[in-house]
C-alpha cells in the first residue's frame, strides 16, 4: 500500500508540527539548516585552503583545559599533584555530582563483571580471589572532598569524617563484589586506612553499604605507617599469594592500588579526578 504524505505524517517519529502538513513548508523549513551547513563546510575549506589548522571540535569546548587534565589524571600521566586545580573545581565537582561519574564506573562495573564471569576458578581449592580497595572504589568520600573544595589531603579532617562510618556506597561496585562471591571467588578488602583508628567504623561502614561475605578486611597495621599504599599493598598481595592465593583481579580507583607486586592477572582502574594517592 502507497503511503501518502499525510500517511506518512501520521507514522512518523517527529513531534507532530504545523509545517510537516505539506511538503513545500518542509522544503522551506530545511534552508536555514542547509544554509548553515553550507557556511560552516566552506569555512572549513578556507582554513585548509590557509594551511591553517582546523578541527570540528567547537571552539570553548574545554574550558580551562579541565577536561584534558581529567583525562592526563586517568592516565597516569599526572603524578604527585596535591588537590584538583582551582580553574577545575567546578569541573570536577559537576562530572562527580552530575552523572557522568557514576556512568563511568558503571561501565567500568560492566567490564569487570563480564570478565569475572568468562573466568571460571581455576581450582577447586577456594584459593582464586579478588582484590577490591575500599576508598571511591567501594565506598565513596565525595561528600567530605566537595567540603573541602577537593583540596589537600588533611589526615586529622579525613580521619574525623570516616569515623562518622557514614561514606555513601558506590552502587555499581556492590553489584562488582556480589556477582565475585557469586562466581565462586574470595573477595579481599584492601585499604590504606589506618587499622587501629578506623578498622571497626570501616568495617560497619561496609556491612551498612552492602558488603557483607568477604573474606577479609586488611588495613595498614603500624608497621606500614608511612609508607606508599604501592609498598604496603605489594605486601599483602605477596602474602596473600604465599597463603596460596592466585589474585585473579584488582580493582581500584588509584594507580598506586594496581602498581608493584603481585598485581594481578587483571588490573581494572575506577575513575577518580579528586585526589592523588603515591
Amino acid at each position: 500500500m502507497a503511503l501518502s504524505f499525510s500517511s506518512f505524517h501520521r507514522y512518523s517519529l517527529w513531534p507532530c508540527t504545523t509545517y510537516l502538513q505539506a511538503p513545500a513548508m518542509v522544503a522551506l523549513d530545511l534552508r536555514p539548516r542547509l544554509a548553515v551547513l553550507l557556511v560552516g563546510f566552506l569555512l572549513v575549506l578556507d582554513k585548509a585552503a590557509d594551511g591553517a589548522p582546523w578541527s570540528f571540535w567547537p571552539p570553548g569546548g574545554d574550558p580551562g583545559g579541565c577536561l584534558s587534565w581529567r583525562v592526563m589524571v586517568e592516565a597516569n600521566n599526572a603524578k604527585n599533584w596535591r588537590a584538583v586545580p582551582a580553574p577545575c573545581v567546578g569541573y570536577v565537582w559537576a562530572y562527580m555530582s552530575w552523572g557522568q561519574y557514576g556512568r563511568d564506573v558503571g561501565t567500568a562495573a560492566d567490564e569487570i563483571t563480564a570478565y569475572a564471569a568468562s573466568q571460571a576458578p581455576a581450582g577447586e581449592d577456594g584459593r582464586d580471589a579478588w582484590i577490591l580497595d575500599v576508598d571511591d572504589t567501594c565506598l565513596s568520600n565525595l561528600p567530605y572532598y566537595q567540603a573541602r573544595q577537593f583540596g589537600p589531603y588533611d589526615p586529622a579532617a579525613f580521619k574525623a569524617w570516616a569515623s562518622r562510618a557514614a561514606c555513601p556506597v558506590i552502587p555499581a561496585m556492590v553489584r562488582v563484589f556480589r556477582t565475585l562471591k557469586a562466581g565462586g571467588f574470595r573477595v579481599f578488602l584492601l585499604s590504606g586506612r589506618d587499622e587501629e583508628a578506623l578498622g571497626a567504623c570501616t568495617a560497619a561502614n561496609l556491612a551498612a553499604a552492602g558488603f557483607v561475605g568477604f573474606d577479609r578486611l586488611i588495613m595498614r597495621s603500624a608497621g606500614y605507617r608511612g609508607q606508599s599504599s604501592v609498598v604496603f599493598k605489594s605486601a599483602v598481595r605477596r602474602r596473600l599469594m604465599e597463603e596460596g592465593y592466585r589474585i585473579r583481579g584488582n580493582v581500584g580507583d588509584q594507580w598506586s592500588d594496581l602498581q608493584g607486586e603481585c598485581a594481578g592477572d587483571r588490573l581494572f582502574k575506577v575513575p577518580n579526578p579528586m585526589y592523588f594517592v603515591p
